[in-house]
C-alpha cells in the first residue's frame, strides 16, 4: 500500500510543493520514502510514477 503526503511551500512568487513517496526496495519486503520538492502541476504525475 502506498502512503501519499503532500505540502504546499511558498517562497516569494513561486509556488512550490514537497511530495513524499513511500517505495518499496527492490528484492526485499522494505520500504524507503522519497520526497521531492516541484511545482503543484507535477505533483500528481510524480506521485503516479511507480
Amino acid at each position: 500500500m502506498a502512503k501519499k503526503s503532500v505540502a504546499t511551500l511558498q517562497t516569494g512568487s513561486k509556488r512550490l510543493t514537497k511530495a513524499i513517496k513511500m517505495v518499496k526496495k527492490e528484492g526485499s519486503n522494505s520500504y524507503s520514502f522519497v520526497e521531492t520538492i516541484i511545482s503543484p502541476d507535477l505533483a500528481s504525475e510524480w506521485l503516479g510514477k511507480q
